[in-house]
């Protein structure tokens, strides 16, 4: 980009500038800002929970996808079948503010470090408690996996409203019998994403895709 050319700024955070460069020096380069504005946080505010994969390139293939997409936060769990435990944050939060750029959003994905299921859904019941104490806001708790039980898909009428959602998604081989219960018997709703069996990274962006399509019907 040369001087005199237009450009968007944005710090994640809601507050967008439209700014034109004034010089365009390859070590720095100095803008003139013509407007500010502040985008109101995302509404509804949607959240996937994805193992980490023993194939780090297909994680980062969905969280571009995700980030793409207008998922709210990513938080990155570690099941009993987690193969892989290691997580390169930085590398994984350059990858949602490259996406956030290029889909030319104002907002930056929350990105959590990794943390157990069992921790994670310990703390997500706390907090939901805590909410419907101090707030009306209800969050809709989703687990989807392959087991052979009664489930409802994703993309129910019944679910496709603006509140905002929480989607579990497994890792290879899918969440435990004992994952399955535990989240169960705490509210989380058994979902199913299709009738085909999905890679965990497909998974993820199809509840993400079906997330926000819900969202705005």
């Amino acid at each position: 980009m040369k001087t005199g050319d237009g450009l968007r700024l944005t710090d994640g955070n809601g507050k967008m500038a439209d700014a034109v460069i004034t010089e365009d020096h390859k070590k720095k380069t100095e803008v003139l800002i013509k407007d500010v504005s502040i985008a109101p946080q995302p509404s509804p505010r949607n959240v996937i929970a994805i193992s980490l994969l023993k194939n780090s390139t297909r994680l980062e293939w969905f969280l571009e996808k995700a980030a793409e997409l207008g998922i709210s936060k990513i938080v990155p769990l570690l099941c009993s079948r987690t193969e892989k435990q290691h997580f390169r944050y930085d590398r994984m939060k350059s990858i949602l503010v490259s996406a956030m750029l290029q889909s030319q959003q104002p907002w930056l994905t929350e990105l959590s470090e990794p943390i157990s299921f069992k921790e994670f859904i310990a703390k997500e019941t706390s907090e939901k408690e805590t909410s419907e104490k101090e707030t009306s806001e209800d969050v809709q708790r989703f687990i989807a996996h392959c087991e052979e039980t009664l489930k409802e898909p994703l993309s129910s009428p019944k679910y496709q409203n603006i509140k905002p959602k929480l989607v579990l998604i497994g890792p290879e081989g899918d969440f435990t019998p004992e994952e399955i219960k535990l989240a169960t018997d705490l509210g989380y709703a058994p979902v199913e994403l299709g009738k085909t069996r999905l890679r965990t990274e497909t998974a993820g962006v199809v509840a993400a895709t079906l997330l926000q399509v819900m969202s705005e019907l």
